[in-house]
């Protein structure tokens, strides 16, 4: 039974202009499925209520959480013909496992479809899939937001996100702990970002 931790807290939401986020939630639902939508509502509140807990920009985290999955579409045809068109270079392991580009995807379609050019906001976009080396406050808080938003529900989510309240650093590497353990179950190719992001963290814990 998954239980939904995030307090939901509306107002600090109106710090923000609010026009602005109606109009990223219209669009949004034009360009993704009502589960995503519901999803990236989600991802929205869980990275609202990090952000406050850890002093990040709320503004930031809750714009970044709306629009974190705008480029993720079930058509593979249509997310490689975006990835050509905005001339984003695959690597490798993306060349296999396509699904992990919309993440530059979504981060380029904000910047296009939505007039985001904060790159703070960018780069928690472009990078909450697989993680990286020296990630920021606000790319920490979107990537776990991901994982523990109320619609969640998975084995380990309850206690992650009890996890997520106590010690970011330290949720974040149970996070990618659970992301390889599920990659390595279903076969897949691991994206070395997520290793050296993971060894980062935990590099940096026992300084």
């Amino acid at each position: 039974m998954c239980i939904k931790p995030i307090p939901r807290t509306p107002e600090v939401w109106g710090s923000l202009g609010e026009t602005f986020v109606e109009d990223i939630k219209e669009r949004l639902q034009q360009m993704i499925s009502a589960d995503r939508y519901t999803h990236s509502l989600g991802v929205a509140e869980a990275a609202t209520g990090l952000a406050q807990l850890y002093g990040a920009s709320v503004e930031k985290a809750r714009i970044a959480g709306l629009v974190h999955d705008c480029g993720k579409s079930e058509s593979k045809n249509i997310l490689l013909n975006r990835v050509l068109e905005f001339g984003i270079v695959m690597d490798e392991i993306e060349q296999v496992e396509t699904h992990l580009l919309h993440g530059p995807v979504s981060a380029e379609l904000a910047r296009r479809e939505f007039g985001i050019d904060d790159e703070e906001v960018l780069s928690a976009i472009r990078h909450h899939t697989t993680g990286r080396v020296w990630m920021s406050l606000l790319e920490k808080i979107v990537y776990l937001a991901d994982y523990i938003e109320p619609g969640r529900c998975f084995p380990g989510v309850d206690e992650l996100r009890e996890l997520a309240w106590q010690d970011l650093d330290t949720a974040l590497i149970r996070a990618m702990d659970l992301t390889l353990a599920h990659v390595i179950r279903r076969g897949l190719l691991i994206h070395p970002q997520t290793v050296k992001a993971r060894n980062w963290l935990i590099g940096n814990s026992k300084k």
